[in-house]
């Protein structure tokens, strides 16, 4: 059954990283543990709203990712917990550090990326990330969560807060509608069903899940009951929803604003693949590097969009007839 999500007829926009933001900052005030520290990004990651509030909880690092990630190494250590900050494409500059100093040594560090994807938008291709969710999830010990609005944003903050190992919390640049409610529930490595169906399983992460909701409403102007799942946790993965959805429907897509080749959609095929193969289509990012434009623009140009959700669902059920 889905589970209660936003009753709110025309939902607001926010983007994830505000509700990370304003979490943070209130874990701050009653944690001193917490550790802000930012590569020179502090407005732009939100980090700014806990340095605002507990100024001496904040490391500024400046341009320079590798010795952030080794100065939240140590602050873990410590016995602080370190929320590390900065662009999603600028994770990949400490790339060799986070996998030795962070996960090779389990450390109870968190790795907040923002401006992840191609709604990066104007900034370029060398600014939107697209692979950092196949990087993440194949690092020993580290939890990989994406939410899919700014309220799922927050209860993965604090979710993050409490976990005593690496985190990865990918978020976005742009305003997204906020579709779940404070009592939408969150459990790591726990999907939820948004949208009940028995016809095709959609699976889907980050704003692409909202795109998903449209998708379906589109599929049922046609008769076709689609199951709308949200997976903000991608490690550890729900296997038993997705092996539930894939008997249950016969078919699955999967939706990621990612690259196709080890994101989400690597992730589920895995799962299938060896627990319950059905007939799949994958909407992501096609072996390519994003570009410079308007998100929506480029959501759309990048086969991101509703539309494409709804061919690949038709796809989907077509092939496993």
């Amino acid at each position: 059954m889905a589970v209660k999500l936003s009753t709110v007829e025309k939902p607001l926009l926010e983007a994830t990283r505000d509700g990370f933001g304003r979490m943070l900052a209130a874990l701050g005030e009653k944690d001193s543990r917490i550790i802000g520290l930012s590569g020179d990004l502090n407005d732009s990651t939100r980090i700014d709203w806990l340095k605002e509030k507990r100024p001496k909880q904040f490391v500024q690092a400046g341009i320079a990712e590798q010795n952030m990630v080794g100065m939240a190494a140590g602050l873990s250590l410590a016995g602080f917990v370190p929320f590390a900050a900065t662009f999603g494409a600028f994770t990949f500059r400490a790339a060799d550090h986070i996998r030795v100093s962070i996960a090779f040594s389990n450390l109870n560090v968190k790795i907040v990326a923002t401006h992840c994807g191609v709604t990066t938008g104007e900034d370029g291709g060398n600014a939107q990330v697209l692979e950092d969710i196949a990087f993440f999830r194949s690092l020993p010990n580290f939890t990989v969560i994406s939410p899919c609005d700014s309220l799922e944003a927050e209860k993965a903050t604090e979710v993050a807060a409490g976990l005593q190992s690496p985190v990865y919390l990918r978020l976005g640049r742009e305003k997204v509608p906020i579709i779940t409610s404070a009592e939408t529930p969150f459990s790591l490595g726990k999907a939820e069903v948004f949208h009940d169906g028995d016809d095709v399983a959609i699976i889907a992460t980050g704003l692409e899940v909202n795109e998903a909701m449209i998708a379906a409403r589109a599929l049922a102007k046609e008769k076709i009951s689609a199951r709308i799942i949200n997976m903000h946790t991608i490690k550890p993965i729900d296997e038993e929803t997705i092996v539930k959805a894939a008997k249950e429907c016969g078919c699955v897509v999967t939706a990621e604003e990612h690259q196709v080749t080890g994101g989400l959609g690597g992730a589920v095929a895995e799962v299938l693949g060896q627990r319950q193969p059905v007939p799949m289509r994958f909407v992501g990012v096609q072996n390519r590097f994003g570009e410079s434009g308007k998100g929506a623009e480029l959501l759309h140009k990048f086969g991101l969009t509703s539309e494409f959700i709804v061919k690949a669902a038709k796809e989907s059920v077509k092939a496993r007839k």
